[in-house]
């Protein structure tokens, strides 16, 4: 899907909502739109054209990079400039805006750059975001990226298998996937790695610490990269030594729990519906009360993106979208453990995209 095809996406639903333009500030977004990877930047878009707005830093990146709008360079807010030309437009009445990415103090900075009659009423709150709707569903491109960022992932799992051992530190353990991640040619990571060992695998989001990992105990990885800009997430929980029946239980019904997650991922089924399907085999197993955190969230150029995959979510999954199933049990004091995998929504089911090894790993 090439970027005038999605602003022209974006055009017709502009068209539906009535307004005249819109001013889009999220990064992640003007990437989607227009292919920009710059750190400061507004895209402005109307119903007959678009026009991106950065600054003489990245005038040779905007180039290089923008397709489906002509990029103007200036030494001011990026915003601002995006605003002032929207105002200018032939028939400009209605400009929209996602308050969830738009502070008070830009709010008023913006308006106060637009011509007196204009201030009032010109600049109008999105009741839904725009963007993020068109993002939710992946192109054949973004799959094939995300499927390539997820199999990295699963490298990497296999590679930190090797390394670990009691006594390292959970830091050495993120630095080594981290620096393999490096040299298998990742952007970077999509969030801060996370070694949680033994009563600290309790943590859902244990960062790494200089904590020594235990002779005898759980660690938990959870880590994704970027390729491309797409993010990948997983999670492997392993145990170093031999585990006692209770925690091979525990790790059982985990298990259990993320792939009856899995099998219920289709076209059509509600975000509730799969996260009751892994939820429900906690509860069988009285493990209910340790488990939380909703069952996953939907992934992308962000690591976080919708849908959420919680109790009650109404929103129905659509072919082309990628989430999380990730179910965890935390039992302070004691230990935790959680397995995620990233699976994209088909029509028929869920394709795995994070294949690695889910039976318990004893090291």
């Amino acid at each position: 899907m090439d970027h005038l095809f999605r602003i022209g996406q974006l055009r017709r639903k502009l068209t539906k909502t009535g307004l005249s333009g819109l001013l889009v500030t999220h990064l992640p977004d003007i990437r989607y739109l227009c292919g920009f990877t710059g750190s400061s930047a507004a895209l402005a878009v109307t119903r007959r054209t678009a026009r991106l707005f950065t600054d003489g830093r990245y005038a040779a990146q905007a180039a290089d990079e923008v397709k489906g709008a002509p990029v103007q360079i200036g030494s001011g807010s990026a915003a601002v400039a995006a605003v002032e030309w929207l105002a200018a437009q032939p028939g400009a009445t209605l400009a929209g805006f996602d308050p969830v990415w738009t502070s008070v103090a830009d709010l008023a900075r913006l308006k106060a750059a637009l011509p007196s009659p204009m201030r009032r009423g010109f600049l109008s709150p999105l009741a839904a975001p725009l963007v993020e709707r068109l993002r939710l569903v992946k192109d054949d491109k973004e799959l094939a990226l995300m499927g390539e960022a997820a199999l990295l992932g699963c490298r990497l799992f296999e590679h930190i298998l090797g390394f670990i051992r009691p006594g390292l530190m959970e830091v050495e353990v993120a630095a080594e996937l981290e620096h393999q991640a490096r040299l298998e040619g990742a952007e970077g990571m999509s969030f801060e790695t996370i070694v949680a060992s033994g009563e600290r695998s309790a943590l859902p989001h244990g960062r790494a610490t200089t904590t020594r990992l235990p002779r005898k105990g759980f660690v938990t990885l959870d880590f994704g990269i970027i390729h491309g800009g797409y993010c990948s997430d997983m999670t492997r929980t392993v145990y170093l030594g031999k585990p006692r029946s209770k925690e091979r239980a525990a790790y059982e019904a985990v298990l259990e729990a993320q792939e009856a997650g899995v099998q219920a991922v289709r076209a059509g089924t509600s975000c509730g519906e799969v996260d009751e399907a892994a939820r429900g085999v906690l509860r069988k197993a009285g493990l209910a009360e340790a488990f939380s955190h909703s069952t996953g969230h939907g992934v992308g150029l962000e690591i976080h993106e919708s849908p959420r995959i919680g109790a009650g979510q109404k929103t129905r999954l659509l072919a082309g979208m990628v989430v999380t199933i990730e179910p965890g049990i935390y039992l302070p004091g004691e230990f935790g453990i959680r397995i995620e995998d990233m699976v994209a929504v088909t029509r028929t089911g869920g394709q795995v995209l994070t294949p690695s090894p889910k039976a318990l790993i004893e090291l």
